[in-house]
């Protein structure tokens, strides 16, 4: 026998009578991991075989572990705030107890309810995030970007510690941030590696509704991982659209996943119908600007505009920027835009009146704040794959009933609400019910 192999050493004693109590103090990633080795060492050392390097790694792997879990059990607040104002947290009972009991949990719920924000904070007091993270997806950049920092700020913390957000080429997080923020494509790609998703003990999968080829592919994914992983918690959410096809879809043991069903806090919404005059069509921004000058003399209150692109927000704040609109603060939101000019939009203007112009993010991923009325040209790039050319191409469609009821939902906040669709209502029933 070698000297490495029978040599006495407290790490090989601590490594291979590892308790199962101790091993349960790891990351869910580590107990795996320590598992796998700790069935290498033995093997090797029936065959006389030197284990001294792999003791050193698993013993590692061990105490890195229980520091992770340690700090993160100081990290995470024991008193953590909720804003009962939010109809997600009037049920925040009911929530709990779905999450407690149930594997996997489709949460419906109108915008504005505060399931985005509110659903990783319900996770934290449950005790989750602590031995593997809480994984939350966006579809978008500007979303998870946005959204982790809204978390952040209500759990009184520095951005990057108990709430971080990944996105391409942009990595706001640590190993010991407990919920991590992230756009689905970056979860995409983390199977690769990982592919039972072994560092998180809760997947929140935001906008499912919005049914992406990647949120597609993921919902598909993870039913196929579940019966690997039991303590998996996953909860869907998604704008109550079709939410019985995501239940029967997370069947087990043909029994559907539960549905909460969780309203919106809004007032009543008039919708105006201001088509276009067919024999003397006018441009886009110029129906925009008279859309505008009505709202601004009918009532105080900030205004959404919903636009297809980032060369109409430009077009468009050009022409809001003229002369006549010089007491409102015209602010656009798209994904290109820096996080400073982002920002902008959740932050008071001073007394100014606020004009957003934003893509089809603002329709059910973010949240702008304090807005009461909406323009809605009923137009949106959407994402199409081309059998043919085996691209993905975005060209500008109609809107289904789905997505104008959705932007529609995002005035009225604050007071009795006003949409204004630059369409005819005729044209508005006859669109497709979804997208």
């Amino acid at each position: 026998m070698s000297k490495q192999a029978s040599e006495p050493n407290k790490k090989n004693t601590d490594i291979l009578n590892l308790p199962s109590e101790q091993l349960t103090q790891c990351q869910l990633m580590d107990q795996f991991e320590l598992t796998k080795l700790k069935s290498i060492i033995t093997k090797r050392q029936k065959n006389n075989q030197p284990v001294s390097k792999l003791i050193a790694k698993a013993q590692k792997i061990l105490n890195d572990s229980i520091d992770v879990v340690e700090q993160r059990k100081k990290l995470i607040p024991s008193d953590i705030e909720f804003d009962l104002a939010l109809p997600v947290c009037q049920a925040r009972d009911d929530v709990r107890k779905a999450i407690e009991e149930n594997q996997v949990v489709v949460i419906a719920g109108e915008t504005g309810s505060g399931k985005t924000t509110q659903l990783p904070k319900i996770c934290l007091q449950l005790g989750l995030g602590v031995y593997g993270k809480i994984g939350h997806t966006q579809p978008r950049r500007v979303a998870a970007t946005s959204v982790a920092r809204r978390i952040a700020e209500e759990l009184k913390t520095e951005l990057g510690e108990i709430v971080g957000y990944s996105i391409r080429f942009n990595d706001q997080s640590n190993p010991v941030t407990p919920v991590r923020v992230m756009t689905d494509g970056i979860l995409l790609n983390e199977i690769t590696h990982d592919p039972l998703l072994r560092q998180y003990d809760t997947l929140i999968i935001d906008e499912a509704h919005e049914r992406s080829l990647n949120i597609d592919f993921l919902l598909g994914y993870i039913k196929n991982i579940l019966p690997k992983r039991p303590n998996l918690k996953v909860i869907i959410t998604s704008a109550t659209i079709d939410v019985e096809r995501f239940s029967k879809h997370f069947a087990i043991d043909g029994k559907p996943a539960p549905i909460l069903e969780i309203s919106g806090r809004t007032y009543p919404v008039d919708v105006w119908y201001r088509p276009d005059d067919e024999e003397n069509p006018s441009p886009q921004v110029e129906r925009i600007g008279h859309a505008v000058d009505e709202l601004i003399s009918f009532a105080p209150g900030d205004i959404l505009i919903f636009l297809s692109g980032e060369a109409e927000i430009r077009e468009t704040a050009k022409f809001l920027r003229k002369e006549r609109f010089q007491g409102c603060e015209v602010l656009p939101l798209y994904a290109r835009l820096s996080m400073r000019e982002q920002e902008k939009i959740f932050h008071p203007s001073g007394g100014k009146r606020r004009i957003i112009l934003s893509t089809n993010v603002a329709e059910t991923s973010v949240t702008v704040p304090g807005i009461r009325f909406v323009i809605d040209p009923g137009f949106a790039r959407i994402s199409r794959y081309s059998v043919r050319n085996k691209i993905q191409r975005l060209p500008i469609e109609k809107i289904s009933q789905a997505s104008a009821n959705q932007r529609k939902g995002r005035c009225g906040r604050v007071a009795d609400g006003v949409c204004i669709r630059l369409y005819e209502e005729e044209d508005f029933l006859n669109r497709p019910e979804f997208t």
